[in-house]
């Protein structure tokens, strides 16, 4: 009778052991910042979201010769303050912040509303951005900043600054503290 002689390949109790502590450790230390980065992408995409929005209500006042108003509207065609709703782009050439359905006003764009429980809010209560076909703002003092402030992380906002001029800006971490300031080095803050 012969032995056959073979030698077994695996991983001891230990190794396994040291191997599964590894990966907790790892994983551990992952998860925590996974989840940070994707509240940053998620507010990142909304400013762009927003950004995008404004530069094509912009474009086509300028381009239409029109005024164009961006607001929250109410079921009724009103522009409200709710800026965490949907938001619409359309023709306001009375600048009565209201999508009057007998003239000519239509809808240009819609954007969706925000991640429940974050925040979008822009300048004290104001309730529409209207531009004027010159491409500035068409209300005097209507510039101010919009303000994204996703729930529970008021550390990671981000704004867009509206200029007099119908200009924006985006904010930024200007001193590197880790908060996004605004043109004047005040963080942006939701109330």
């Amino acid at each position: 009778m012969s032995y056959l002689s073979f030698k077994i390949m695996g991983f001891t109790l230990i190794e396994t052991l040291i191997t599964l502590a590894i990966l907790i450790i790892l994983t551990a230390i992952a998860i925590p910042t996974f989840a940070d980065l994707r509240i940053r992408i998620r507010v990142d995409n909304e400013i762009t979201a927003l950004h995008r929005l404004l530069l094509l209500t912009r474009n086509h006042a300028v381009n239409q010769e029109r005024f164009v108003t961006v607001c929250p509207l109410t079921p009724s065609g009103q522009c409200s303050n709710e800026w965490h709703k949907t938001l619409t782009v359309f023709y306001d050439d009375n600048k009565n912040k209201a999508l009057d359905a007998s003239s000519a006003e239509v809808i240009i764009k819609i954007k969706l509303a925000i991640k429940s429980g974050d925040k979008l809010q822009y300048a004290q209560g104001r309730t529409a951005l209207i531009y004027a076909p010159s491409g500035r703002l068409a209300v005097w003092g209507g510039n101010g900043t919009f303000r994204y402030c996703p729930k529970s992380h008021s550390n990671k906002s981000r704004g867009i600054i509206i200029s007099g001029a119908g200009r924006f800006y985006l904010s930024s971490d200007q001193n590197m503290d880790g908060a996004d300031e605004n043109r004047s080095g005040r963080i942006i803050r939701c109330h």
